[in-house]
């Protein structure tokens, strides 16, 4: 009897139309420095942890650079020698200085040399990756030992509000939902995706950014100016309804708009960092290592009764 081995593959359905997604950047990247604001607030974060570590780091990868925000600020700081900026719109690559050595690529389809960088970095843009846990093997690959990632993404509990406004809305105006919610990890996965990929020492921590608007258009208009208009693959391919717009607006504005009739939103920004191992790297101790008891450094009550003078 002959036996036919079947394979099967681990690929990651495809939920987000890397095609779109650099058409959308690219349609952005003309005015996306008059909308850059939460590029800016993410900066800021990164280049906090940036400035606390002792270590230069001579080439680094920034990955979805826009319009090359990360790496102005990271070379400012006096740490970072050169960088590339890889991003997958040519139309955003053509607005970077050329001191920060722009480069076309996708996310899913990038690939370097191992052991190639010092640090590899990303400022909200790697949310819109398809297959995250490979990405980041590939990313662990790509860097030096006791190299470090630092990455910034949009969270979970992002923009909800309009979320749910925009599928309320389309289900009265056009009887039923297209795909338009991007699904967005949480903390705590994205924390175990660092340690499945083989990083050391990860950390994952998450603040939120709130954002205020004169109204519920000017909100949808500048997200989509920042290229974040829908890129899920399914989607429908026509405009979205006039009526579904202005119908989402009006909820929006019923539910998060204050009393000057200004509204405001929510972006969750999730920034991981860890490091590639290496030898030299601190290691946590072994259960039961430790030379002193915690009863050591502890007294009682009745222990400072009995101590007092």
């Amino acid at each position: 009897m002959t036996m036919t081995k079947t394979s099967t593959t681990n690929t990651p359905p495809k939920v987000i139309d890397p095609i779109a997604h650099r058409h959308n950047r690219d349609r952005a990247a003309a005015n996306f420095g008059q909308v850059n604001y939460i590029k800016d607030a993410v900066v800021e974060r990164l280049v906090d942890r940036l400035e606390v570590m002792r270590q230069r780091f001579p080439l680094v990868l920034d990955m979805g650079a826009h319009h090359g925000e990360v790496g102005k600020a990271f070379l400012a700081t006096g740490k970072v020698d050169k960088l590339i900026s890889m991003d997958p719109s040519p139309a955003m690559a053509q607005q970077m200085d050329k001191g920060l050595s722009p480069l076309v690529m996708d996310y899913e389809n990038s690939h370097f040399a191992e052991a190639a960088f010092d640090a590899v970095v990303s400022g909200f843009s790697l949310h819109w990756v398809n297959d995250l846990p490979g990405l980041l093997l590939r990313m662990r690959r790509w860097l030096k030992p006791d190299g470090l990632l630092l990455i910034a993404m949009a969270g979970g509990a992002s923009l909800s509000g309009l979320r749910s406004c925009l599928a309320e809305a389309e289900s009265r105006t056009a009887g039923g939902l297209s795909p338009r919610v991007l699904p967005m990890g949480d903390i705590r996965d994205l924390g175990g995706l660092l340690g499945r990929a083989g990083f050391a020492l990860p950390v994952a921590d998450s603040d939120t950014l709130t954002i205020t608007w004169d109204n519920p258009l000017q909100m949808m208009r500048e997200l989509r100016q920042m290229g974040e208009a829908n890129a899920i693959d399914g989607r429908i391919k026509h405009f979205t309804r006039k009526e579904t717009i202005m119908q989402a607006a009006s909820l929006y504005q019923q539910r998060y708009g204050s009393d000057d009739g200004r509204v405001s939103a929510e972006i969750e920004i999730i920034t991981l960092t860890a490091w590639t191992p290496s030898p030299a790297q601190q290691k946590p101790l072994k259960p039961g290592s430790a030379q002193h008891n915690l009863a050591d450094f502890l007294t009682t009550g009745h222990d400072n009764e009995n101590n007092k003078t």
